[in-house]
């Protein structure tokens, strides 16, 4: 290092420790001979020292629009596909706006209470999928008539069970059969408005089918399901409301 004069080595030193700590360019310092010394603490000029610093700022700030964009993109992307939901018209998983607008609209075919005649007690369902329609049988002769959707060709069947269990929004379990023939099924949804079992169900005996629900009207009135009857979600309410467990269903084809 070139020598300093005495008065000087103190403000040097000052100097150089400011120099290290905030990067700004060295000064001149003059001994008594008037010797002009230029200090450059760091070994670069801070001139090349700004522009590597610089360069490399510009580096960080590019990598970092970069990964912001990716999560930015993601974060759009993820929310819209968990909440895909399940049409069971097409067994497809489906955006939420299309189910929007494909469920808008009531029941098809009008609840009333008609004249029937049958041997069933009151209290009997009696489904005519042909018909497409459930009848419940009322005392003196009378019944109230739901529109329902019924199971496709190759679904169909008929018999005569109990009414072994009601519930509220439930939960639904693909079977196995299913989840083969629509591989993106989850293993179980919970009940909800976008749960294919509706607002409530009445399970049938020990089978697998189901008297429930729907938020999907416009399948009223068709063969749509996989074997399950359906009623719209405001009809399936007030049928829950009316039939007991242990009630009569007979299916006819």
């Amino acid at each position: 290092m070139s020598s300093f004069c005495n008065d000087s080595a103190t403000q040097f030193g000052e100097h150089v420790r400011s120099v290290a700590e905030t990067g700004q360019p060295p000064f001149l310092l003059f001994c008594k001979p008037r010797k002009q010394i230029v200090i450059d603490p760091m070994g670069e000029s801070p001139a090349r020292l700004f522009s590597e610093a610089s360069r490399q700022m510009s580096k960080f700030r590019t990598a970092a629009a970069i990964g912001l964009s990716i999560l930015l993109s993601v974060s759009l992307t993820m929310p819209s596909m968990a909440a895909r939901v399940y049409n069971a018209d097409t067994n497809t998983q489906e955006e939420p706006s299309v189910a929007k607008t494909r469920n808008r609209g009531g029941s098809p075919i009008k609840r009333e209470t008609i004249e029937y005649t049958s041997n069933y007690k009151p209290g009997t369902i009696v489904i005519e999928t042909g018909e497409r329609r459930l009848y419940l049988v009322l005392e003196d002769g009378k019944a109230i008539r739901y529109g329902v959707g019924v199971g496709r060709d190759g679904f169909t069947r008929s018999g005569s069970h109990r009414v072994t269990r009601k519930a509220e929004w439930p939960g639904w379990t693909p079977p196995p059969a299913m989840r083969k023939r629509v591989p993106d099924l989850p293993a179980y949804m919970p009940g909800g408005p976008d749960n294919p079992l509706g607002a409530r169900a009445l399970y049938i005996g020990s089978t697998l089918y189901r008297v429930h629900g729907t938020s999907e009207p416009r399948s009223i009135g068709r063969a749509v399901s996989s074997g399950c009857i359906r009623l719209t979600n405001e009809d399936v309410t007030d049928l829950y409301e009316r039939v007991r467990v242990g009630a009569l269903i007979v299916v006819k084809h």
